[in-house]
């Protein structure tokens, strides 16, 4: 019986996952390089969707201390981005590095016997040869295209018409949902800066926009990348929306609105 590559991710997003990389992998930790390997792994500890670095033991020149602060929280079903390091859910050992707090784990698992993972956040810069990663490793397996469309897209906010277009672009991107890319002269509203900034290792950093729509102020509904990384998508300047917090009206058909992660996310963080 055939089955979709989606649903055999799925599955083995609950399993313990590693993949070597062939770059040389480098970390900074209060101005000292601590971190000088090129034989890096890749591991995915069950339930978590992007992936953190591991290197072997002898390539970390720093003291190496078992972690006296207890794991963050209970593992939710999901663990995105947000979930902090310190949230484990395969069997193993807390570490303290170069004096921060559980910032290694060392796996209780015999392919990985020799390796820690290590909290991207804990140290202060990352190099993957000689270019900044920033935000978390990139998945090898993970990629995005975008694709210029002129069927119509028509974006909405408990019936007022924010956007109208024949001319978006379709952002594809590995287990998340498509997203609609508007260019701003075919938003129908006030687009308000909002001070908010993400970063997304796969297209850069994002600025916000605030829109008065449905009778109130929807904060941070929408985003840009102004100066998308040079291997990134071609969206630059372009505007797109929280489809979990909007309505879509593609082609002449309303949308079902994403559910999953990132809306119950949405959901604690804006109500709607």
């Amino acid at each position: 019986m055939s089955t979709t590559i989606q649903d055999l991710l799925t599955r083995a997003r609950g399993e313990l996952r590693h993949q070597p990389i062939e770059r040389r992998v480098r970390a900074d930790l209060g101005g000292d390089t601590v971190v000088d390997t090129t034989h890096a792994l890749l591991v995915w500890e069950p339930r978590r969707v992007v992936p953190t670095y591991a290197v072997p033991i002898e390539d970390i020149g720093a003291e190496l201390t078992p972690a006296t602060a207890a794991a963050n929280g209970e593992a939710p079903g999901v663990l995105h981005p947000g979930i902090p390091f310190a949230v484990h859910t395969a069997s193993g050992e807390a570490l303290s590095i170069g004096g921060r707090e559980g910032a290694a784990y060392r796996f209780l698992d015999e392919d990985l016997a020799g390796y820690a993972a290590l909290d991207f956040a804990a140290f202060d810069a990352w190099y993957e040869e000689d270019e900044q990663v920033i935000g978390h490793p990139r998945d090898p397996f993970h990629r995005v295209d975008v694709r210029r469309t002129s069927r119509s897209v028509r974006i909405e906010i408990d019936g007022d018409v924010i956007a109208d277009t024949e001319r978006a672009r379709l952002l594809f991107e590995t287990s998340l949902p498509v997203r609609f890319y508007v260019p701003r002269e075919d938003v129908g509203v006030d687009l308000q800066p909002s001070s908010r900034r993400t970063y997304c290792p796969y297209k850069g950093e994002a600025s916000y926009w605030s829109v008065d729509a449905g009778g109130r102020l929807r904060k941070d509904i929408g985003w840009t990348y102004e100066e998308p990384l040079p291997d990134g998508p071609p969206v630059a300047g372009l505007v797109a929306f929280w489809d979990e917090r909007v309505d879509v009206v593609f082609d002449g058909r309303r949308r079902e609105r994403p559910g999953g992660a990132i809306a119950t996310a949405l959901r604690d963080e804006f109500g709607v």
